[in-house]
């Protein structure tokens, strides 16, 4: 059985999530237009899919549709990366593409390397290292 993992993030303003996931972070999509009704990003394995939050609140429950939250949700987005200086240059890019720091790059208490930033969005993603970590030949962490 063949499994797509789809990401879907709700999103306030469009152009404003592309300009920072494909023009400032340089994620993959096929999709030219500056703000459209959806994008995909394509990486190994996994769709990261940008969606205007109200309409992803209605398609969740069109008659009751959940609050949209402010602030943490209590989930984050995860890069995993195979170097500590590969997590301080996406740290960097996504600062250069707009992203507020939450956590300076460090060295962590699990023995890895990592750090948060909060995209336009206002989600956190964390860009992490481990020297324990074995990456697939299709690029994919194995966990």
């Amino acid at each position: 059985m063949n499994r797509i993992n789809i990401i879907c993030l709700g999103v306030k303003d469009m152009a404003e999530s592309i300009r920072f996931y494909r023009d400032g972070l340089g994620f993959v999509t096929d999709e030219a237009r500056v703000s459209p009704p959806v994008v995909f990003f394509s990486s190994a394995g996994t769709k990261l899919e940008l969606y205007p939050i109200d309409l992803l609140a209605q398609d969740i429950n069109e008659d009751d549709p959940p609050p949209i939250a402010q602030g943490f949700a209590g989930i984050t987005l995860a890069y995993n990366a195979r170097s500590v200086s590969e997590v301080d240059s996406v740290v960097q890019q996504a600062i250069l593409a707009g992203a507020t720091v939450a956590k300076s790059p460090r060295k962590v208490f699990w023995g890895g390397y990592s750090g948060y930033f909060i995209d336009p969005n206002g989600y956190y993603w964390e860009v992490a290292y481990n020297p324990e970590w074995k990456f697939d030949e299709t690029g994919m962490l194995p966990i």
